[in-house]
C-alpha cells in the first residue's frame, strides 16, 4: 500500500496518468490467475479514490524461462475477463481502462499467444499492447545506433501485430507500451547518449506514420541505462529530445515527399535511407505558432551534411530550427547536447531552460549537418489539414 501512495503521488504530481500492472504470476494448480492479492490492492486504490488504468502482466511470453511456467494466450485472455469481472463491481473502476497483453518481440510462438488472447479477450481491452527492443544489450556498439536496417525493424513488427488484432477486433488501437534500445537493462555510456536518440526519433516517427498513437517509454528513472534523466535528475539527451517532440509535434501526420530521395526499388533490393523526414501539424498548444503551421523533423545518418530544398507552399515560408547535436569532447556518446550550438543545461532543479529556435530566413535551403537530428517548424503555412482539430 506505501509503495502504491508513493507511485500514485509521483503520477498525480506530475500530471500524469498511471497505468498498473497487476502480478499475473500468481497462479492456482489449474494454472489460472489467483486474483485475491490483486482484489486485497483494488479494495484499497479505491478506498484512496486513485484514478488509475489497469494492466495484467509483463510480457507473458517469457513466463516459462523466468518462473517455470506458461501461460498460453487463451488462458491469459480468460485471466483478462477475470479481471474486467473485479474492476466491475468496484464504482469506481467500473469503466477503468485495461490494456495488455504487453507481449514481447512478435515472433512466431508471440504472434501465436496474442492469436490466442485476442480471440478470448480482445473486446476486453481498450488497445492492444506491445513492447520492442532493438538491440541485444550484451553487444552493442555505437554505429549500431546509425544502421538502417536496425531502425526499420519496428515497422514489420508493427504489421505483423496489427494483423492479428485487425482479425478480430477491426481498427482497435495499438499501443507500443515498453521501447528499448537495448535488452538487459540498456548499456552505460551508449543506451542513454546522443546517439541513442536516432532510434527513438525514427520510432516516433515510423509509429505515428503507422498508426499507433500513444508509446510508453522504458524507463524515466533509475532502472538500467535507458532512462531519460541521470541518478542526479539531470536530463539525458532522449529527454530534451523527447521534450522537444512533446513541446512541436502535434498528433496529425502529414505525407511527405522527398524529390531525388524516393528512388526506385529494384527487385531483391530494400531501400534504406540515411536521410529521415517525418511532418506533423504543429502542436495546437505551442502558442508560439499560429494553427496551420508544419514542424518537420529530419535525422540525417549520413556522414555529410545534406540540403534541403523545401518546396511549393512551404517554399517562402519562415522556418525555426531547432538542431539537436552532441556537445563535448565524446561526440556520439555524449550524455550532453546542444540546441542551435547552446548546450541545454537546467537553470536550477526546478527550472528548464528556454529552447530558443533559430529563424531561418524565408526560401532558405536547410542544411542538416552529418550525423544529426533535428525539428523545423514551417511558420504560418495556413495548411488547411493543420487548421482544425
Amino acid at each position: 500500500a506505501r509503495s502504491l501512495d508513493k507511485l500514485y503521488n509521483f503520477a498525480d504530481c506530475s500530471g500524469l496518468h498511471l497505468i498498473f500492472a497487476l502480478n499475473a504470476m500468481r497462479r492456482n494448480p489449474n494454472n489460472s490467475w489467483n486474483s485475491s492479492s490483486a482484489l486485497s490492492l483494488l479494495k484499497y486504490s479505491a478506498s484512496k479514490k486513485y484514478n488509475i488504468s489497469w494492466e495484467l502482466g509483463n510480457e507473458p511470453n517469457n513466463y516459462r524461462t523466468m518462473h517455470g511456467r506458461a501461460v498460453n494466450g487463451s488462458q491469459l485472455g480468460k485471466d483478462y475477463i477475470q479481471l474486467k469481472s473485479l474492476l466491475q463491481p468496484i464504482r469506481i473502476y467500473s469503466r477503468a481502462s485495461l490494456y495488455g497483453p504487453n507481449i514481447g518481440r512478435p515472433r512466431k510462438n508471440v504472434i501465436a499467444l496474442l492469436d490466442g488472447f485476442m480471440k478470448v479477450a480482445g473486446s476486453t481491452v481498450d488497445a492492444v499492447t506491445w513492447q520492442h527492443c532493438y538491440i541485444d544489450g550484451r553487444v552493442v556498439k555505437v554505429m549500431d545506433f546509425l544502421k538502417t536496417r536496425l531502425l526499420d525493424t519496428l515497422s514489420d513488427q508493427i504489421r505483423k501485430i496489427q494483423k492479428v488484432v485487425n482479425t478480430y477486433t477491426p481498427g482497435k488501437k495499438i499501443w507500443l507500451e515498453g521501447v528499448v534500445t537495448t535488452s538487459a537493462g540498456g548499456t552505460n555510456n551508449l543506451s542513454d547518449s546522443y546517439a541513442a536518440g536516432f532510434l527513438w526519433l525514427n520510432t516516433l516517427g515510423m509509429l505515428a506514420n503507422q498508426g499507433i498513437d500513444v508509446v510508453i517509454r522504458h524507463s524515466f528513472f533509475d532502472h538500467g541505462y535507458n532512462h531519460l534523466v541521470d541518478q542526479n535528475f539531470n536530463p539525458l539527451p532522449d529527454y530534451w529530445l523527447s521534450l522537444l517532440y512533446k513541446r512541436l509535434i502535434g498528433p496529425k501526420v502529414l505525407a511527405v515527399h522527398v524529390a531525388g530521395l524516393q528512388r526506385k526499388p529494384r527487385p531483391g533490393r530494400v531501400i534504406r535511407d540515411k536521410l529521415r523526414i517525418y511532418a506533423h501539424c504543429t502542436n495546437h498548444h505551442n502558442h508560439n505558432y499560429v494553427r496551420g503551421s508544419i514542424t518537420l523533423f529530419i535525422i540525417n545518418l549520413h556522414r555529410s551534411r545534406k540540403k534541403i530544398k523545401l518546396a511549393g507552399t512551404l517554399r517562402d515560408k519562415l522556418v525555426h530550427q531547432y538542431l539537436l547535436q552532441p556537445y563535448g569532447q565524446e561526440g556520439l556518446k555524449s550524455k550532453s547536447v546542444q540546441l542551435n550550438g547552446q548546450p541545454l543545461v537546467m537553470v536550477d532543479d526546478g527550472t528548464l531552460p528556454e529552447l530558443k529556435p533559430r529563424p531561418l530566413r524565408a526560401g532558405r535551403t536547410l542544411v542538416i549537418p552529418p550525423v544529426t537530428m533535428g525539428f523545423y517548424v514551417v511558420k504560418n503555412v495556413n495548411a488547411l489539414a493543420c487548421r482544425y482539430r
